[in-house]
């Protein structure tokens, strides 16, 4: 039994497109919560609609104190806490698996059915997804990240992972500390290249990207990663755009929150974890490919059989 949440607030520009991918797969949900978390635009009015259409979709509200205020809702965890509460809600003892799922996220059609098969076939594997395509200067990118790391727009957990870890944590840097705790419990993390999406969200404004890049550097410090790998990360970064900036943002970020000593994950078990596989990833062959990296561009047959 699958179980999938999607916490949305103000996503009229895209939830009617993620519905669509979601009602088109060859293995669907059990049930799909959709939680709107205080949205102010058409998003209500949309899903309303699309629960006339969807007969495995239910949508939620959050409670009207619920909804996290501020600028900036990623680092309030409001996503989390919306995940959360949707959690409440129902019997998670009746689902075999938990997925998180953005509201501007479109799937491939064949996206649960090929995932639930892999957790089929390893019996260790804990927290699965695909790969991302995002818009960049005109063209669709594939967004290069580490083969254990599972982007939280997109993730899927096995009940059994998913207890475990003691679910998701309400912080900035969730989505990491979950998939560290998974493999400190012994289950394995993997994301699929082969399993591609398409985020539909528009490029934000240089300052929201700024912003963005200095949040990163501080879940870097939130979740125990060292100066030196921090410092390397950086130079990659920076050559995304707004280039140079990008990585002077990051790394601000992280030390700002070594400066306000901000608070990190409180496990000596974790933290022995991270430090052991971040010593893994810096050997040197390891590092020189890591530089090499970054978004690649696809060429459009590509895009179009995985959309």
């Amino acid at each position: 039994m699958l179980l999938l949440i999607t916490p949305v607030r103000n996503e009229a520009a895209h939830i009617v497109r993620t519905a669509r991918a979601v009602q088109a797969q060859t293995r669907t949900p059990d049930v799909w919560l959709v939680v709107d978390d205080g949205s102010d635009d058409a998003t209500p009015e949309l899903l309303r609609s699309l629960t006339a259409e969807i007969p495995f979709m239910r949508v939620l509200q959050t409670p009207r104190d619920h909804t996290a205020r501020g600028p900036d809702r990623l680092a309030l965890a409001a996503e989390a806490r919306a995940f959360n509460w949707a959690l409440e809600q129902v019997d998670l003892g009746a689902y075999t698996h938990i997925g998180k799922l953005d509201g501007d996220i479109e799937l491939p059609a064949d996206y649960f059915e090929r995932l639930l098969a892999e957790f089929d076939g390893d019996p260790r594997l804990g927290v699965a997804g695909g790969r991302l395509l995002e818009r960049d200067r005109g063209a669709w990118r594939l967004q290069r990240v580490p083969d254990y790391h599972v982007r939280g727009a997109l993730k899927l957990y096995s009940r059994a992972c998913f207890e475990a870890i003691g679910g998701i944590e309400e912080r900035l840097g969730w989505d990491t500390i979950d998939e560290t705790y998974a493999r400190l419990r012994g289950f394995a993390t993997r994301s699929f290249p082969d399993l591609v999406a398409h985020h539909h969200r528009p490029i934000a404004t240089a300052d929201g990207v700024l912003r963005g890049r200095a949040r990163h550097g501080q879940c870097a410090y939130i979740v125990h990663y060292g100066l030196p790998w921090v410092a390397m990360r950086s130079v990659k970064v920076a050559a995304s755009r707004p280039f140079g900036l990008s990585g002077v943002a990051f790394l601000y970020g992280y030390l700002r929150s070594a400066a306000r000593r901000e608070p990190r994950v409180d496990d000596p078990a974790f933290r022995r974890l991270v430090r052991r596989e971040l010593r893994a990833r810096l050997r040197p062959g390891r590092v020189l490919r890591s530089m090499a990296g970054g978004s690649t561009p696809l060429s459009g047959a590509f895009v179009r059989r995985t959309g």
